[in-house]
């Protein structure tokens, strides 16, 4: 029901999407990506799951059998192994043919820092997390058999790479000694390192790194954190083991930079490599930081663990890419997105359910953003304002209690605003660097 006691055209969700769920099954059968997902004899007996409005028994109904062959159909709700449910408005949001955060994904409408009332999975929830990037596809199927094809950012081609990559040896707080791999690219004057999401590594950057605008005026670095990507696991490492914390993460920091010989350079990260940029901030003289610039970074985030993440019963190859999907924004190169999926299918058991030890409630700088000096390190917050996980307003409230301290939402980007769309991301980038620069030798 609406608020006005009426009912509300999105309750009975079949109905409101039958457009879409006309063409469901021939649209599932025949999308790559879906066939992709369902193309395994591991799939021994049938799941089936459904999208459903509170206030209504009928939902959308999707099944996949042992043998990989999709049926879309609709009924109640109760032939679902789970269900994602939420409220008739909310899906009206969510299936809008340009959705705003946090309509952009179903992580995002379960809440995490924007909360939304009336979102779950009921059901089966072992089973929604083995099945979740089904479920994700599916959504997309249906938002876009609603509407048409989202019309995407385009993505320049280029036949030309920049980027020379080297190992170091380097002896890590935490983590013990390793040999880190890192990539290096430009000669211009202003130093800047790159620090990678969690669960993640600094292929991120290439983008960033391979743009002329960007070689001209900075020398830019960036690693992987021991274990991630392409460096290997530290000397105290055991499968499974692996945590974050801000001694680690700062120390490695200093570590590579006293290394590499840089000289005060910008350090720049996203996510919880925001929120190391502000403990770099913090922690300037020691780190050898001459300025920082977190992408959607902020003194403090909580939110309720997880452990799908670090299930023996959950594929995390799938789980973990498709946790993170909905954090980008929607009209970001499909291609730069399925980079970002392909690199969190790629990493160590354990190794992002470890940062997040960190991301999560870890850090915590609340009371001690205020003693950064700008003078000596300035900060500039970048946050996308599609990501619902660190928000514009989350990053905007840390930089106001940071005396001269600089803040810029940005449009059309989300949570990995450096990856999902280098030409969006890079104005904003120079920008920073610029002022960083100006308030440095003022």
């Amino acid at each position: 029901m609406s608020t006005n006691g009426t009912a509300h055209s999105y309750t009975d969700l079949p109905k409101a999407m039958s457009k879409a769920v006309s063409g469901l099954s021939k649209a599932l059968n025949s999308d790559k990506q879906w066939q992709a997902f369902v193309d395994t004899n591991a799939i021994v007996e049938p799941v089936t799951m459904g999208v459903q409005s509170t206030g209504s028994d009928e939902a959308i109904l999707v099944t996949v059998d042992a043998g990989s062959k999709t049926s879309a159909t609709s009924g109640p709700a109760s032939k679902a192994d789970f269900v994602l449910r939420a409220q008739p408005e909310q899906w009206e949001k969510f299936f809008d043919a340009d959705p705003v955060a946090p309509y952009t994904s179903f992580v995002g409408l379960q809440g995490m820092n924007i909360k939304q009332e009336g979102v779950g999975v009921h059901g089966n929830n072992t089973k929604f997390a083995q099945y979740g990037h089904l479920a994700t596809r599916l959504l997309e199927l249906l938002r876009e058999g609603q509407n048409g094809p989202t019309k995407e950012d385009t993505n320049p081609e280029t036949d030309e790479d920049h980027i020379i990559g080297r190992y170091i040896y380097v002896d890590t707080p935490v983590w013990g000694r390793t040999k880190i791999f890192y990539e290096k690219s430009g000669d211009g004057p202003q130093q800047v390192v790159f620090l990678h999401t969690a669960g993640s590594d600094s292929r991120q950057y290439h983008g960033v790194m391979n743009d002329k605008r960007t070689r001209e005026k900075c020398t830019m670095v960036a690693f992987d954190l021991p274990a991630h990507g392409r460096s290997f696991p530290g000397s105290n490492h055991i499968p499974g083991n692996h945590t974050n914390n801000e001694d680690a993460y700062v120390g490695t920091i200093r570590e590579v930079i006293k290394a590499l010989k840089l000289n005060k350079p910008i350090v720049c990260g996203a996510s919880m490599a925001g929120q190391v940029c502000v403990a770099v901030a913090i922690r300037a003289d020691e780190v050898g930081a001459g300025g920082t610039i977190p992408l959607q970074g902020c003194d403090y985030l909580t939110m309720d663990r997880q452990f799908n993440d670090k299930s023996p019963v959950v594929n995390q190859s799938l789980f973990n890419p498709d946790w993170i999907y909905g954090m980008m924004a929607p009209k970001s190169p499909y291609i730069n997105k399925q980079l970002i999926w392909h690199m969190y299918s790629g990493q160590a058991y354990g190794i992002f359910h470890g940062d997040l030890d960190f991301y999560f409630g870890g850090f915590d700088a609340r009371d001690r953003v205020a003693s950064i000096d700008v003078k000596k390190c300035p900060i500039y917050f970048l946050t996308g304002e599609y990501d619902w996980s660190t928000t514009p307003a989350m990053s905007k409230a840390t930089a106001d209690k940071i005396k001269g301290a600089n803040f810029k939402a940005m449009k059309g980007l989300g949570h990995f605003p450096a990856t999902e769309d280098p030409q969006k991301f890079i104005p904003y980038f120079l920008d920073a660097v610029e002022w960083i620069q100006k308030t440095r030798s003022s």
